[in-house]
């Protein structure tokens, strides 16, 4: 923990710029596929910056402070998607097609969902932080492992297969307990680790299910939704 969260703030920006510069530059330079370094952005971006609020002291302002982060990302994510900002790296490695209003459907949906939970839920509750991993861990792996394993496609949603159902389940799961699991020893939840397993793993259950949908470019909103108002019943 720091005790200045200006300085804090400062050092998670420099982290969560580097993290999505690095990938847009291999997008940009074609060394990683545009679908590849979105969902790469897409799963990694939410354990980090959620591991950065441990950098925060505990004061009110903290959780505003933090969510300038994704507030900030995210409008940046608006302006290109509105063609106000010229950024062909980051059209490259957030959308699927390459055309910039793309960004303004998941990618946008996925910034205002940090937004929110960060300034929502912060370390007061394992209910914000969950929501985050099955964003990114779930929904986020779903899509990356499902593509590249050949399974079954779900009987109600044919664009969607048992493989990536799997991971969804598995991925938001795994990411939850252990992001979960460096908060509870850090102090800031009084329960062992072991009471979330049950807990955690019913809200696997029922995200995935959500997730197999057959709908489009809502999994960012319609995930973490679920998620956070099970955790508000569970924990």
């Amino acid at each position: 923990m720091i005790q200045n969260n200006f300085i804090a703030l400062i050092i998670t920006l420099a982290i969560a710029l580097a993290w999505l510069r690095v990938n847009n530059f291999f997008a940009h330079k074609g060394w990683i596929p545009s679908a590849i370094s979105r969902k790469i952005i897409h799963i990694g971006t939410g354990p980090i910056f959620v591991l950065c609020w441990l950098f925060f002291s505990d004061t009110p302002s903290a959780p505003f402070l933090a969510a300038i982060i994704p507030l900030g990302i995210t409008l940046q994510f608006a302006l290109v998607g509105f063609g106000v900002i010229r950024d062909p790296s980051a059209v490259d490695a957030m959308s699927r097609t390459g055309d910039r209003r793309e960004i303004l459907r998941g990618p946008l949906y996925y910034g205002l969902a940090f937004v929110l939970l960060t300034i929502l839920f912060w370390r007061d509750s394992p209910s914000g932080i969950v929501a985050l991993m099955f964003l990114c861990g779930g929904d986020g792996m779903a899509d990356l492992i499902g593509k590249r394993i050949k399974s079954k496609k779900l009987p109600w949603s044919p664009k969607k297969s048992v493989a990536g159902s799997l991971t969804m389940l598995i991925g938001g799961f795994v990411f939850s307990i252990l992001i979960l699991w460096v908060f509870v020893l850090q102090g800031f939840f009084p329960e062992p680790i072991k009471s979330y397993l049950f807990p955690i793993g019913l809200i696997a259950v029922i995200t995935t299910l959500v997730e197999s949908l057959p709908f489009e470019d809502i999994d960012n909103i319609t995930v973490p939704l679920v998620s956070v108002l099970l955790g508000l019943l569970l924990f």
